[in-house]
């Protein structure tokens, strides 16, 4: 699909949406947490773009760390060392106005993008993953779309697809035909961003030849009577970044996860114990036991992003009580009936989703050693 946009206006809202964001958050603080960048915004798509690009820069840091040709960094003690050090880092996320400002505008854009073309969006973000490793790069970076999300979490581990990038953009291309009816509308998504400042999804598409005076109160940059160049949205260059494992997967090669999350829950009164221990025992668990620390202090930052949006309606001190209960106790038969009693069905968990997965997961750790 070919859509032409206006680009000169995308640019400038961006632009202008992150001077208004970050005037307001910094006019009292230096710096911004990483806990404050997930509320940063009323859209949880831009704040998830922001995420998700500080985790591209974070791979980028260890790329450069693990070239170094003096050191082995497949040595096991190596590894837990590094992995234990990048979560602490994860942990005390601190960014300036100066360096959020340019992740914001760029975030913004993208959050757009999704919401008024998702199929090339989509396409053109699978161009960024490793050749052959495209299910992988999903697996990884599906907790940051939050919009459209459709078109590329049902091809994960998907037979039939092949490795091939160009079979997966025919894959989501054929999502995006049977779906369109049921996708989220680009009017309903951005008016998250209207919440901030108003986005004219007509001079968006370059129904108006200029931008208008209203626009130009808004965006004080623009120069009235200015033409507004137009492009294809399929051509609008992303950023390159390296992909490797965000640093709560940073496990020895092969220790993935099973198929399917669908073996979670084995009866209708919620988790069960020896199930999940059976299942997390296995030979492909056996590097990821035992956490490091308190589990209170060992999660890692999207782990905690996503933990709290998804299984504790998005209060964090309700999942901070959580992770210090479980760390109270003594086993993990007791952490799951604690969970099962104060959580599961109080919150309405659904105990095969994958969220519910990961979490017993890492509560596992903590008493496996």
């Amino acid at each position: 699909m070919t859509a032409q946009i206006n680009g000169n206006y995308l640019e400038k809202y961006a632009k202008s949406y992150a001077e208004l964001v970050c005037d307001q958050f910094f006019s009292t603080r230096q710096f911004i947490t990483g806990q404050e960048i997930s509320q940063l915004t009323p859209s949880a798509q831009v704040n998830f773009f922001i995420i998700k690009r500080l985790f591209e820069l974070w791979q980028e840091e260890l790329g450069k760390l693990k070239s170094s040709p003096y050191f082995d960094y497949r040595d096991i003690a190596v590894h837990e060392a590094l992995t234990q050090f990048m979560n602490v880092l994860s942990r005390r996320i601190k960014v300036e106005r100066c360096h959020l400002e340019g992740m914001l505008r760029e975030a913004v854009q993208d959050a757009i993008r999704v919401a008024t073309d998702p199929l090339t969006f989509y396409q053109k973000e699978l161009e960024k993953a490793p050749a052959g490793k495209i299910s992988e790069y999903l697996k990884e970076n599906k907790k940051y779309f939050k919009w459209n999300e459709k078109l590329v979490t049902g091809l994960i581990d998907k037979a039939g697809i092949g490795l091939e990038l160009g079979s997966y953009q025919e894959a989501i291309l054929a999502n995006f035909q049977s779906l369109k009816g049921d996708l989220d509308s680009a009017q309903e998504l951005l008016a998250t961003l209207g919440d901030t400042l108003a986005f004219d999804l007509d001079t968006f598409w370059g129904k108006v030849t200029s931008l208008i005076e209203e626009s130009e109160e808004e965006l004080p940059e623009a120069e009235q009577g200015e033409e507004s160049p137009h492009f294809e949205l399929k051509e609008v260059d992303e950023e390159d970044a390296l992909y490797e494992l965000p640093e709560e997967k940073m496990y020895a090669e092969g220790s993935e996860k099973i198929e399917t999350y669908s073996g979670v829950a084995a009866s209708v009164k919620g988790l069960d114990a020896a199930h999940l221990q059976a299942l997390f025992a296995t030979e492909t668990y056996k590097v990821m036991k035992g956490i490091l620390g308190e589990l209170a202090e060992s999660l890692a930052l999207n782990q905690r992003f996503m933990f709290t949006k998804e299984l504790f309606d998005g209060n964090a001190d309700l999942l901070r009580y959580a992770l210090k209960s479980v760390d109270e106790l003594s086993s993990f038969e007791a952490a799951v009936e604690l969970i099962n009693d104060r959580f599961v069905f109080e919150l309405g968990w659904d105990v095969e989703s994958e969220e519910v997965f990961e979490f017993m997961q890492q509560v596992y750790r903590k008493f496996v050693r």
